[in-house]
């Protein structure tokens, strides 16, 4: 694997820093005790009143520690087995390490800009960081050509790419719902803003992540390789994401948070995602070293 060491360092610091971020996330906001917060625009919100996410809303707060678990109890654990697997010139190693590393840019860039400030502030910047240029290296370290020669059937990814279109098409209208009807009833600012200072997870959904799937599932669709590629890494990003979605609906259920009809439709896309992970990692085979660029 070309760039094997920077690889390596960026990964390693990813798990240490994650492992503190996510521990600490978790357990130092046993037994919170909401309490109510007016903010500028005159609305009351409750805080969730403990630990990391003490100034967070109650219900994001929950969300946050859920997915602190599913970082701490998978996505660790995926990074050490793709970044094994990479540095054995594996294929597929890189692939699943690439797909989780983008898990984690997404996670830390949306706590960074998101979370209120707390104690991890500058444990987010590192995570960030580490995350986008480890990311930006994986990339780098695949020869597309050489790439189309260990796919055995390029007909998998256009059922894929489909999917993934049709998934951020459901999520953008999701998201639309929330910003849109503010805008006709003058009302402006959906409450789901709360005590923040905008939609941070929305924002960034529509802007970068869901326009990646969109452009990664046409290109794939169009038979560009560069589209299997991405779509591949995607894939793998995506169940990940969709686990931690499908955490946060529990964690909320289980907080008495109302969960119909997510509760049945994140699992399903879920589950899908996890499908389509396996069928395009099963369909690149296993003789790997041909994928390296030339030094």
């Amino acid at each position: 694997m070309k760039y094997k060491t920077p690889i390596t360092i960026l990964t390693a610091i990813i798990v240490l820093v994650s492992l503190i971020a996510a521990s600490f996330g978790i357990f130092s906001g046993q037994g919170a005790v909401p309490f109510p917060h007016q903010t500028v625009r005159g609305d009351t919100v409750m805080l969730y009143g403990q630990g990391l996410y003490e100034h967070m809303s109650a219900d994001v707060a929950v969300q946050g520690i859920a997915q602190d678990y599913i970082t701490l109890f998978l996505g660790i654990p995926l990074l050490l087995f793709g970044l094994i697997r990479a540095r054995k010139n594996s294929l597929r190693g890189r692939i699943l390490l690439s797909g989780i590393v983008l898990y984690f840019l997404l996670t830390y860039l949306f706590y960074l800009a998101m979370a209120v400030y707390n104690k991890m502030f500058l444990a987010y910047i590192v995570l960030l960081s580490s995350s986008l240029f480890c990311f930006i290296l994986l990339i780098l370290s695949f020869d597309i050509h050489s790439f189309r020669e260990s796919v055995k059937n390029e007909k998998e990814y256009k059922t894929a790419g489909i999917f993934l279109i049709i998934n951020a098409g459901l999520i953008a209208l999701l998201w639309l719902g929330v910003v849109v009807p503010p805008l006709f009833d003058g009302t402006i600012v959906p409450r789901e803003v709360q005590h923040y200072t905008t939609l941070i997870v929305q924002g960034f959904d529509l802007a970068i992540f869901l326009p990646l799937a969109v452009v990664s599932g046409l290109i794939a669709v169009n038979k560009v390789l560069y589209g299997y590629l991405f779509t591949t890494i995607y894939m793998l990003f995506l169940s990940i994401l969709m686990l931690a979605l499908v955490s946060k609906i529990l964690f909320m259920a289980s907080a008495g948070a109302n969960v119909i009809p997510v509760i049945f439709i994140m699992p399903t896309l879920a589950a899908i995602a996890i499908y389509f992970s396996w069928r395009l990692l099963g369909n690149l085979r296993s003789g790997d070293q041909r994928t390296e660029r030339p030094e």
